[in-house]
This record gives C-alpha cells, structure tokens and sequence, in this order.
C-alpha cells in the first residue's frame, strides 16, 4: 500500500463483518500485515510489540471487519496490529458448537506437520478483555480457554526473521469436529461446511433446515437451538480433542502461580 492508496476498510474489501453476514465467515483477511485504526488499515512500523499481548486469529479474529464491529461495541478504538506469520503446528479446525452469531465457528487444532500463514493479533489490555469476553474465555459456560501455545511446540516465524516464543489462542471447550476417521477436520468456510452438514445430518436439517441459509436464520439469536445443536454434535459422535488441551491447564496453572503475561484479562459483558 502506498501513500495513494484508499486505506478503508470498505476500499480493501475487509469491511464486512461475519456477525452481521454469517455465511461469510470467517469474513475477508488482509493480505499484508497492517494497522487496524477505526475503518482503517495502514502500514505497521514493525511487527513486535513487547507491551502487548499475542493472540492467535483462527476464524473471523483475521477479519479486520469482524474486529472493528467488536471493538465497536464496547466504544474501543485504540490502534490494533495484525501481523502475518507463517505458523507450523496449528490449524483451523471446526469448532463442535453452534455460535448464536448464526454460523459454525473455526478452532484451533494442533497439528505438527501443517505450516500455513496467520495473523497474530497485538492486543492492550482493553482490546483483550473485548476479545477474551466474545469467546466466552471470562465466564465458566463460554465456549473458549485462552491458553498459551509455545515455542517450540508451536512455531511462529514473522517476516523480518523475528521467532516468537509463542502466543495465545482461543481453545474450545467442546472440542471439535472430526472428518470420520477421528481428525479434527479443517474449517472450509461456512458455506461448504454447512451445506456438507445439513446433506449428512438429517437431525441437523430437522432443527436448523436444509440449506445455509436457513440454517444461519435459525441459529441466530436462539441460545436453546443452539445448544440442541451443540449436543446434536456430540449425539453424533462427531466431536474429538482439539490436541490443544494440554495448554491450557498448563496457562491455568501458571495463571494460579501468578507467572507474568498470563493473568486473566478484564471481562467486560459477553455479547
């Protein structure tokens, strides 16, 4: 991006947030690292920010749209970078719970022989309480553990050369996915998920209808049908381990221990 170029959100394509549009989930990502300022998106200075908190985008975390309408609603509007890294060991898996926002979430899921790129987000304590508080990480019913993913378990290589030690992601509590034979399947985008769903899963069609659509109308809103379809999940025999849930009782215990850069962050109300 040069000094000519329409920064907007709007102008980039990254405007659009997946809580208002399920079926776009998990929204559009930049292709360059960058600086998330109101509807902007401008050139970062660097990519490390010592007095920040790395967090992991799995899902529509990436979205710059997505992140906007978050902060938004919480009145937020500090400068907020999103890096690109190329990370070994993680993946986006489907996460085994229905979202009331209308759409089947994208989760974390170990996998040591993936490498793909990822945006690791730069957070304050502020922009953390808004992110921890929409994956339900403050309150024991949400859907969410925040848990510290580390080097070299995890590797996270950034585009000057810089290794990080490891950052935060946001692990479920109810598993995820498999694709049937006991691997977490990957996320493909909520439109071909659902669809390969509702064909497959005649209960499924019976709650939430019989094409994306439907099934994102339905959802929306509706925490009993959700939660009928969050246990439909697991009546199905469709749900395994994440592989990540080892981190997050060990981030437990050094949260317990009082251990730096792993305190609980500030919970505003869950959305």
């Amino acid at each position: 991006m040069d000094d000519a170029t329409d920064r907007t959100l709007r102008a980039l394509g990254l405007h659009e947030a997946p809580r208002e549009h399920p079926l776009l989930y998990p929204g559009a990502w930049p292709a360059e690292s960058g600086l998330l300022v109101g509807d902007r998106f401008l050139p970062l200075q660097r990519l490390v920010y010592e007095d920040r908190t790395p967090v992991f985008a799995i899902g529509s975390n990436g979205c710059p749209g997505q992140l906007r309408h978050k902060m938004t609603e919480f009145g937020i509007g500090s400068p907020l970078p999103m890096v690109k890294a190329r990370v070994t060991g993680v993946d986006a898996g489907v996460s085994a719970h229905v979202s009331r926002m209308g759409y089947v979430s994208a989760s974390p899921v170990g996998a040591p022989d993936t490498v793909r790129e990822l945006f690791v987000l730069w957070l304050d304590a502020e922009q953390l309480a808004v992110i921890d508080a929409s994956e339900g990480a403050p309150v024991p019913g949400g859907n969410f553990d925040r848990a510290w993913l580390p080097s070299p378990d995890i590797r996270i290589d950034l585009a000057d050369g810089t290794r990080l030690p490891g950052a935060y992601a946001y692990v479920n509590r109810h598993g995820v996915l498999h694709d049937g034979t006991g691997t977490p399947r990957t996320h493909p985008g909520e439109r071909e998920l659902l669809t390969e769903l509702l064909v497959g899963l005649p209960r499924l069609r019976e709650l939430f209808g019989v094409v994306p659509e439907e099934f994102c109308a339905r959802a929306r809103g509706d925490r009993r049908l959700c939660e009928r379809g969050t246990r439909l999940f697991i009546e199905e025999k469709l749900v395994t381990a994440s592989g990540l849930e080892r981190y997050v009782a060990a981030s437990a215990r050094a949260q317990q221990s009082g251990s730096p850069g792993t305190g609980a962050s500030l919970s505003p109300p869950l959305t």
